[in-house]
């Protein structure tokens, strides 16, 4: 069983200040987590277990992507794995548990030897460090929704995309 990781430091700020800080970036998480799946896939692919996962042994539904080459796979494998040591460790764990291990929010819980109330409420703040690490690394493209791009029948462009 694994040892449970520290909780992120309180250099953050309390949890109401850090949670409330950009809530723009709640729209980015599934695009987040597609990513992070994208990078599980073509990490086995190159030859090389996720940094996140160690050497420890993982569940994951593997897919094939086409890719333009292999020198791209492995710079964007390197790139994610340089935004996700941004992240603290518990946020890093979560983010390894949930999404590339695929372990539900109550097992995570409880193998982190933590309540599922935490878990609940440090993940979404993970995926969002994350989406926002990923958007200045320029890995995730920022959402655009400008008024003045206007499509002919007269509807917003977010209402638009949807």
């Amino acid at each position: 069983m694994k040892s449970p990781v520290p909780f992120p430091s309180s250099s953050i700020g309390s949890a109401h200040e850090f949670f409330g800080a950009e809530p723009e970036l709640q729209a980015y998480r599934r695009r987040t987590r597609s990513l992070l799946r994208k990078y599980l896939v073509l990490a086995v692919e190159t030859g090389r277990l996720p940094s996140l996962l160690g050497r420890e042994f993982f569940r994951a539904k593997v897919t094939s992507y086409p890719l333009h080459s292999f020198e791209d796979a492995v710079i964007f494998v390197h790139d994610m794995e340089g935004s996700l040591t941004e992240l603290q460790p518990f946020l890093q764990q979560l983010i390894a548990m949930i999404v590339l291990e695929e372990y539900t929010e109550e097992e995570a819980a409880r193998i982190l030897c933590c309540g599922l109330r935490t878990v609940e409420r440090w993940y979404p703040e993970a995926l969002d460090q994350l989406s926002d690490v990923l958007l200045r690394r320029g890995l995730l493209e920022a959402i655009s929704c400008q008024e003045a791009k206007k499509p002919p029948h007269g509807v917003s462009c977010c209402e638009y995309d949807k």
